[in-house]
């Protein structure tokens, strides 16, 4: 039976969405994005929003998997791993301990306790878990979020439920244009049509209320619970289910937009992983100064979980840095400051050195 693999995968899959925010790694976040500073945690890195050349590469990368996935495996999304179906399909078997007549009735309070753990997930993806449970019915805007988030996410499972699916969900939309003809789908044995018992057991069975047997349905989420029922018919004559996955999973198209797929992911954890521990940047202020005394601006970005401790100065002979030149960079942070650089000669070119716990950058600026 296909449900006993389904259900094992989406319970893998709602303990890792609902932990990732929760997962600590360098003591951030697995994967969290903090909106006052605007940075992607990730997986024990850090992705700045001026970091362009990551999030392009991210994008491409995130646009190569869903191709991916949906050409060679279909609406396997769908119905094995997309949150919204394994919401429905846990609380439908919490329910299923009920009498038949009141299973809809309990999954619509199963759903109550879930649409919050949802809504504090969610939350969690953006206010560091610790402080999201801490402030959680304490700060005025955290508990709003919550609230509403726990309501619309309530309502969207029980009034549009499956219907999302296939009338509102952009994804389900796409596939319609990616699919090809070896593409993993759900297919009724129309050869044995002759034999088929006409129980309509898999109508009964379908999440989606489709009738396989009419043909393939672009409202079909693959989730296989067609294919079970059938099985449990069948199986009884000694025969084999009449829908079934049909489609070619290993082909030359797996190999070569998986191959594009894999490049993209290797690329963008080689561009992570070869970031310098800290960038530098250094601009001069265009003010008004005596002669040999010039303004600049400076920023340092710490991509790494060690805070450092680092000393800004310059190797110009006869150059006197006026102002704080100690820094201390907490992990993951940013920090902004100006200093004032005197020259007692002539000089073109300032050089400006941070350096400390085993870093030293360079900058070159002009000097007037």
């Amino acid at each position: 039976m296909w449900r006993k693999y389904r259900r094992v995968v989406e319970i893998l899959q709602a303990v890792m969405v609902t932990g990732l925010p929760f997962v600590a790694i360098n003591g951030e976040s697995a994967l969290r994005f903090d909106i006052p500073t605007l940075k992607l945690h990730v997986f024990g890195s850090v992705i700045w929003m001026r970091e362009f050349y990551l999030i392009l590469a991210a994008t491409l990368f995130v646009l190569l998997l869903t191709g991916f996935v949906t050409i060679i495996f279909g609406r396997l999304w769908c119905g094995w791993f997309c949150p919204q179906t394994v919401l429905l399909d846990l609380s439908e078997s919490l329910a299923g301990v009920a009498e038949k007549k009141h299973r809809t009735t309990w999954q619509k309070v199963i759903l109550i306790p879930l649409s919050a753990l949802v809504s504090v997930t969610m939350i969690g993806y953006f206010i560091p878990p610790a402080e999201t449970l801490k402030t959680l019915f304490v700060a005025p805007i955290v508990t709003a979020f919550f609230l509403v988030l726990w309501l619309l996410v309530y309502l969207e499972l029980v009034f549009f439920g499956r219907g999302f699916c296939i009338s509102i969900c952009p994804y389900a939309m796409l596939q319609n244009l990616m699919f090809d003809k070896e593409t993993l789908v759900i297919e009724y044995d129309v050869s044995r049509d002759a034999t088929c018992m006409r129980c309509d057991a898999c109508v009964q069975a379908c999440p989606v209320g489709i009738d396989i047997k009419k043909g393939l349905s672009s409202a079909c989420i693959a989730c296989a619970e067609c294919i079970d029922a059938c099985r449990s018919m069948t199986a009884k004559r000694g025969m084999l289910p009449f829908p079934n996955y049909r489609g070619q999973v290993v082909r030359p198209k797996t190999f070569w937009l998986g191959g594009a797929t894999a490049a993209a992911a290797i690329a963008l954890a080689v561009l992570l992983w070869s970031r310098p521990p800290v960038d530098f940047l250094v601009i001069r202020n265009n003010a008004s100064l005596p002669p040999g005394l010039n303004r600049y601006s400076f920023t340092l970005h710490n991509n790494g979980g060690k805070k450092l401790a680092l000393e800004l100065s310059s190797s110009d002979n006869g150059v006197i840095l006026i102002g704080e030149h100690t820094l201390l960079l907490q992990p993951f942070s940013a920090i902004h400051g100006s200093i004032l650089v005197k020259s007692n000669g002539k000089l073109e070119h300032l050089h400006l050195t941070v350096s400390g716990d085993g870093i030293a950058i360079n900058r070159e600026t002009g000097f007037l």
